[in-house]
């Protein structure tokens, strides 16, 4: 584990040309990240590539983790992300399988694993060698499995419990950095949508109830469990979420943070 605690923040993607609120969010920030993870279409909606944002985040002079998910790529497809990767010096990814999409279609031509294997592959051709990248994967709050030691590091699902994330913490075995999952409820009806949509998300009634007191009690908690992690010294960092709210998030983090990222 690093001795240093990291705070990787995820952008909000665009969904469209205009990178102007992507590169706010970056400089915004960069007062309290480690480096920066841009995610994949996850949102169901066609976004700028991620490799190209993570190139943006370099040019910036930040660190960027390039999520790629196996749902809406085929093999061919795949190489030519790597390809482009290596072309722009994104050398740090995160692979996930991708949701299901509604339409029930997908294309199978790749699981995380495969993934895995082929970039591994492609390293010794077109980087120096297979120790120049740094892959990562994701997991539930549930068993690990032992193939996913392949990878470099571990981002864990998002979860709203201190002590709920430290039991899975103590029961995973894994040789790289976990990083712990920290999501921004920016509403309560934003915390009902996702606890409906994603059970495995469900976010607690207390929590909620915290809203009709104060509009900014899901910045307030998530701040809390960042610092709570940080504290536990079980996790190398945490993958924060910050949502809409990244500027209050920022401030409010900055201070709890200082010398620790």
């Amino acid at each position: 584990m690093s001795e240093r605690f990291e705070v990787v923040c995820e952008i909000e993607p665009a969904t469209s040309p205009d990178l102007r609120s992507v590169r706010h969010q970056i400089g915004v920030l960069s007062s309290i990240s480690s480096r920066f993870l841009i995610p994949d279409n996850h949102i169901g909606r066609a976004t700028v590539s991620s490799i190209a944002v993570a190139h943006e985040v370099l040019l910036m002079g930040g660190r960027a983790i390039a999520c790629l998910n196996a749902r809406d790529r085929n093999t061919l497809g795949f190489r030519r992300d790597l390809l482009t990767a290596a072309a722009y010096g994104v050398r740090e990814f995160l692979f996930v399988y991708g949701d299901r999409p509604e339409s029930g279609r997908r294309s199978d031509d790749l699981t995380v694993r495969t993934m895995i294997e082929q970039t591994r592959r492609f390293a010794t051709e077109h980087y120096a060698g297979t120790d120049s990248i740094r892959i990562g994967v994701s997991s539930s709050l549930g068993p690990v499995p032992a193939w996913k030691d392949e990878a470099d590091f571990l981002f864990a699902q998002v979860g709203f419990s201190r002590e709920h994330l430290l039991r899975w913490r103590e029961a995973v075995n894994f040789n790289g950095p976990i990083y712990a999952g920290v999501m921004v409820v920016a509403s309560a009806g934003m915390g009902r949508n996702l606890s409906a949509d994603i059970p495995q998300l469900a976010v607690p009634e207390r929590l909620l109830a915290r809203f009709a007191d104060d509009p900014s009690a899901g910045v307030e908690h998530a701040c809390e469990m960042v610092s709570q992690v940080r504290d536990s010294g079980s996790f190398a960092g945490v993958h924060l979420i910050p949502v809409r709210r990244y500027r209050e998030v920022a401030q409010r983090l900055e201070p709890l943070l200082r010398g620790t990222v």
